[in-house]
Order: C-alpha cells, then sequence, then structure tokens
C-alpha cells in the first residue's frame, strides 16, 4: 500500500502526517486514546496545562509499553525453557 495524508488532532492540535495505508486506522485510534487519556487526566487533576497533560499521559503510556516488553521477554523466557526441557525429554526418550 502506498502512503497517504491524513491530519490527526491530539491535544487540540493538527499535526498533518504521511502514513502508510495500511496503517491509518491504527494511527487514528492511538490518536483518539491519547486525546480520551488526555480527557481523563484533566477531569481527575488540577492540570491545565497541555503540555502537563501530555507529558503525563506520554509516561504512562511509555511505562505500560515497559512493562508490556519485560512480561513478554519474561513469557518469552518461560517457553524457551519449556522448549529445553521438552527436547531433553525427547532425546531421552528416543535415545533408550
Amino acid at each position: 500500500m502506498g502512503d497517504i495524508s491524513i491530519k490527526i488532532n491530539i491535544a487540540d492540535r493538527v499535526y498533518p502526517l504521511k502514513v502508510d495505508a495500511g496503517e491509518e486506522e491504527i494511527i487514528r485510534h492511538a490518536a483518539k486514546l491519547v486525546n480520551e487519556r488526555i480527557k481523563e487526566l484533566q477531569d481527575n487533576y488540577a492540570v491545565r496545562d497541555k503540555q502537563d497533560l501530555l507529558s503525563m499521559c506520554v509516561l504512562q503510556y511509555a511505562t505500560g509499553m515497559l512493562k508490556a516488553e519485560k512480561n513478554a521477554q519474561n513469557h518469552e523466557e518461560g517457553v524457551e525453557q519449556a522448549v529445553h526441557e521438552l527436547d531433553q525429554l525427547l532425546t531421552g526418550f528416543f535415545n533408550k
């Protein structure tokens, strides 16, 4: 698919972007999630400065991403260990 031009609104600012047509839906959904999170933060805290709200939003998403990466790495290590144990069992079985 080719690049298309879209406009994304985040925190009341419009950003023109060129994106792959296949990614447009994901980018628009991500912008919607960011705007929803900013609104939640604005409603729950006495913060009105958009820069502060954006910073808080980015920090929350970055923290979530790092946690997800750590969980995926731990899961991957668990799968690797299970495959190794299965390999040992099969090797023992077939070498009898």
